[in-house]
């Protein structure tokens, strides 16, 4: 008789989530490296999501000590990687990441580009080549450069092309970005100190270093078992999802780790050995992450810290959450910057005075570190742009 999978129930994942992922009070971090660490990636495609999610998990957070881990210490990456999304993580792990994810990410982004730029502008693959050659002799003199100072250097990153071509929507960009995109992706360069705040989307770029070469195979078990490591108990659809690949590179990878079959509340899953032990009580804990935090971004299956009812609210069309307020592992409300500055809560339903306190608390640490900085998230949704109003 095959014996039966060790049960976790979702109870037990909650009670671990707090502590795992730096959110109890006692766990808080000193620096930002070790948040990234611990969440393997924090997601970056909203660029406030990086100081965000970091100062939500920081005893003493501050903008300067992400900008001296982004921009002076180079300690943290800003990498286009799994399921072709844009994450900040340990430069030293970002190898992995590369091997893993981001290099089949690259090749289909520069696929992408020269098939356009070879039908609507002419240009070629001896020209892409000519033209990166080109980007990467500008940088190196100048050391820094903005996207529009590159553009001068090189004036053919000017060329249009034609986005939609006949709907309401037909754009006619430059290739400016998309061309500098994929040199990024590929490792060739990347990206500095933004033009505005910490919170804009516009950067400098830089010369990279690139990434010495490992095996994809072995990187992709080593990711998943740092996923695991991070996220786990997770389903084998779960860990698809996050990292982006096909069904049988999944699978591949987790038989490459030492992680055991369990059974969870939505199936059949996967943990770490050490992850079958019952977790200690956490002490109680409040947490208000900003949108695309990657602790609610960390699984495709949701509903052991999320009632489906509250998803049309606290998510876009897309699938993109918004700002989300928590309670002891779960997510139970919402929350917005109005123009003011003002941190605004709200909570679906009653957790108690012990939560409103802790949940009040966090409002106030969250103005504190927005200081005179304002934001609007890339990707809005129904109860946030209401809170904001």
């Amino acid at each position: 008789m095959t014996p039966a999978r060790p049960k976790i129930t979702a109870e037990a994942r909650r009670a671990r989530l707090g502590p795992r992922h730096l959110l109890t009070p006692a766990t808080r971090a000193a620096t930002p490296e070790a948040v990234a660490d611990a969440l393997v990636a924090l997601h970056a495609t909203d660029p406030a999501t990086v100081y965000l999610a970091a100062a939500a998990r920081m005893g003493n957070a501050s903008v300067a000590e992400l900008e001296r881990a982004l921009y002076e210490d180079h300690s943290l990456v800003r990498m286009l990687c799994m399921r072709r999304t844009m994450f900040v993580l340990p430069t030293a792990f970002a190898p992995v990441a590369d091997a893993a994810a981001a290099r089949a990410v690259a090749v289909r982004e520069r696929a992408g580009l020269a098939k356009v730029i070879e039908e609507q502008l002419g240009f070629d693959a001896q020209w892409f080549a000519a033209t990166q050659e080109a980007v990467l002799a500008a940088l190196a003199a100048r050391g820094e450069a903005t996207a529009a100072q590159l553009a001068d250097d090189v004036p053919d990153l000017k060329s249009q092309i034609v986005q939609a071509p006949g709907k309401p929507y037909e754009a006619r960009p430059r290739i400016t970005s998309r061309f500098l995109g994929v040199l990024a992706a590929e490792g060739r360069i990347r990206r500095g100190r933004p033009l505005g705040t910490w919170a804009s989307s516009q950067f400098r770029w830089t010369v990279a270093e690139p990434h010495p070469e490992l095996a994809a195979d072995e990187a992709r078990a080593e990711l998943v078992a740092r996923y695991l490591d991070a996220f786990g108990p997770a389903t084998t659809d779960d860990v698809k999802w996050w990292t982006g690949w096909t069904l049988t590179d999944t699978r591949k990878a987790l038989a490459r780790t030492d992680a055991v079959d369990v059974d969870l509340d939505e199936g059949p899953g996967h943990a770490l050995p050490r992850q079958l032990a019952a977790p200690p009580d956490p002490e109680p804990w409040a947490a208000l992450l900003p949108g695309l935090d990657p602790t609610p971004m960390g699984w495709r299956h949701r509903d052991w810290y999320l009632d489906t009812g509250h998803k049309a609210e606290l998510f876009d069309g897309t699938g993109n959450i918004g700002p989300s307020v928590w309670w002891n592992g779960r997510i139970v409300g919402g929350w917005a910057q109005r123009p003011d500055g003002e941190i605004v809560t709200h909570v679906f339903a009653d957790q108690g005075r012990e939560a409103a306190a802790a949940i009040e608390a966090e409002a106030a640490r969250l103005t504190a570190f927005f200081g005179d900085v304002r934001i609007r998230p890339s990707f809005r949704t129904p109860l946030e742009r209401r809170l904001s109003a």
